[in-house]
């Protein structure tokens, strides 16, 4: 592999788990809107019923498991292809830790869906609690492209 390719692929981590970041922001929302219009008075839930929210909360959820597997996996795949090992630290860690929560979170659909209502607190609970990691995971992801950035090549 070109030298200036796989420095390259470098960034494409990065881009993708940003833009996963808002994907998961949005898919927070849409869950929000989900949960009014389930707990809505019937008056209050018949406009909130036209915009669909669970099912496109569902939908965006399973592109941003995808997306956060696959971004795991590569993010490791190209440090792996540039470095000839993994640098196993808090960054490392947590992602994975944060891809087992997507999972987790994403297996409780089934029991939602036939209204346990502890599997959808639990499912918000992990959602909460990997939105906050992600945030962190965001910011220790900026210092890991400023130590790249500094040593890419001539």
């Amino acid at each position: 592999m070109p030298e200036s390719l796989a420095y390259n692929l470098n960034f494409l981590h990065p881009l993708l788990m940003w833009g996963l970041l808002a994907l998961s922001g949005y898919g927070m929302f849409l869950g929000i809107k989900a949960k009014k219009t389930r707990t809505a008075d019937a008056e209050a839930r018949k406009p909130l019923i036209k915009g669909q929210f669970a099912k496109r909360h569902f939908q965006i959820g399973s592109l941003i498991l995808v997306v956060m597997v696959i971004g795991n996996f590569g993010g490791m795949a190209v440090t792996y292809l540039n470095n000839g090992k993994l640098f196993v630290g808090p960054h490392l860690l947590v992602g994975i830790t944060m891809t087992c929560m997507v999972v987790a979170a994403a297996s409780l659909t089934p029991l939602m869906q036939h209204g346990n209502l502890i599997a959808r607190k639990v499912h918000v609970g992990l959602n909460m609690a990997l939105m906050t990691l992600f945030l962190w995971q965001a910011l220790s992801g900026v210092q890991i492209l400023n130590n790249i950035w500094e040593k890419r090549p001539a």
